[in-house]
């Protein structure tokens, strides 16, 4: 099994941070339980690394989505990790109103940090769901793409 930060942060937000009846553990825990799952030491190490600078990055309320706001670029290296798919679901997003300009750099920073050269569309979604989740006051968006990636089609945000 080809295992990656991306893996070890799916295991965890699917099976403790997701979980409301536990929300109380320590890192020792997560990490005895992530290696009785079968994750490599290393691997855990990154993904807290990972999660660890996501919460370094947590900032206060988001300032609202700009109707107007000028178009982001991507480097050349975010558009070969994300494509033109991930590029266009981000911009969608930020255009519906579910990510704000800071939130949008975030999730491209935690993407870009991840060890895979390449994140197909459902790796993104769950990145961004990470961050909202992360983000306080993002609770609407969080449960708008949660609603994305688990339930009906979401309806459209006006």
């Amino acid at each position: 099994m080809k295992e990656s930060i991306l893996d070890v942060l799916l295991f965890l937000f699917e099976h403790y941070f997701n979980d409301e009846s536990d929300l109380v553990r320590d890192r020792d825990s997560l990490q005895a339980g992530l290696l009785d799952a079968g994750f490599s030491p290393a691997e855990i190490h990154k993904a807290f690394e990972w999660l660890d600078a996501l919460a370094e990055q947590r900032s206060g309320p988001i300032a609202p989505v700009r109707p107007n706001a000028p178009v982001r670029f991507y480097t050349t290296a975010e558009y070969a990790k994300l494509d033109a798919d991930g590029v266009g679901f981000l911009m969608f997003l930020e255009q519906s109103g579910v990510l704000a300009a800071e939130q949008r750099e975030l999730v491209l920073d935690r993407a870009m940090a991840l060890d895979q050269d390449e994140l197909d569309l459902d790796d993104l979604k769950w990145v961004v769901l990470m961050v909202l989740f992360n983000q306080p006051g993002a609770e609407a968006a969080y449960a708008w793409m949660e609603n994305l990636m688990f339930g009906e089609a979401p309806a459209p945000s006006h």
